[in-house]
């Protein structure tokens, strides 16, 4: 198998994550599981990166430690250059807010407020104002200048999850995280926020990492990145449907791959 590319590997690009051997643990004793097991990878910056595996894999578990979302019990994660194991909870809500933006499977959208109050909540509750040309690129991108006064209820789910990416890109974060974006939306609404991610790496140099589970998904990106039993076990770029569906389906089948 394909082992993750790393920095050196990789002719030194500009990096936007790091994670160097990361371990994540849950419960004790007989009842103890083993998330990420000395986990090591590199996110390139600008790129759209696709993390997957089966249930139980640690892809999730990663995620959320990569966007300090959770802590590991042992290793580093870097944003940029900053190193955010063992930052204080300020300094943690700081780096959440100014340089992480989040996607959610169910939009995670403030019912009572307007499409552009849920855009720009993020930078309010920071005492920030939106740059007005940035802002106006990202309402542009995600195609919904005409639906920045209707409420959550008023709009469709392709529509609520656009709202939620423009609100993940309107402070400019240094990496966008998200965690099964299309999960809820139709076939036709999920290619939708999918190219809308594309756009976002290609047209403003993003960098997005998504944790997804459907090989059409992630088919869009950059790069898919495998995890197995808390393990990266192949990393594969340029992706297309057919090759993703290779990996998973030998992943799928351990028994057969481990006979000698």
């Amino acid at each position: 198998m394909t082992a993750p590319m790393t920095h050196a590997e990789a002719g030194a690009p500009d990096l936007a994550a790091r994670v160097r051997h990361l371990t994540k643990t849950y419960g004790t004793g007989d009842a103890l599981v083993t998330a990420l097991d000395d986990v090591t990878l590199d996110v390139v910056a600008g790129e759209f990166t696709a993390v997957m595996g089966p249930s139980g894999s640690g892809k999730s578990t990663l995620m959320h430690c990569c966007a300090a979302l959770d802590t590991a019990d042992s290793g580093q994660v870097f944003i940029g250059d900053q190193e955010i194991t063992g930052l204080k909870d300020k300094a943690l809500t700081r780096l959440r807010r100014d340089e992480i933006g989040f996607v959610f499977q169910s939009f995670n959208l403030v019912p009572t407020l307007t499409a552009q109050e849920n855009i720009t909540l993020p930078l309010a509750i920071a005492g920030r104002s939106a740059d007005r040309e940035w802002y106006d690129t990202v309402i542009a991108t995600v195609g919904l200048g005409d639906r920045l006064s209707h409420r959550p209820n008023q709009l469709s789910g392709g529509q609520q999850q656009r709202v939620a990416v423009a609100r993940a890109l309107a402070s400019r974060p240094r990496i966008v995280f998200a965690d099964e974006p299309t999960g809820n939306l139709d076939s036709h609404s999920g290619a939708e926020v999918l190219e809308l991610l594309r756009r976002s790496v290609d047209d403003h140099g993003q960098t997005v990492v998504m944790v997804t589970h459907d090989p059409v998904a992630a088919a869009y990106t950059d790069r898919v990145v495998f995890l197995a039993d808390g393990h990266v076990v192949e990393d594969l770029r340029a992706p297309t449907r057919e090759q993703v569906l290779e990996v998973m389906n030998r992943m799928a089948e351990p028994a057969a791959g481990d006979t000698p």
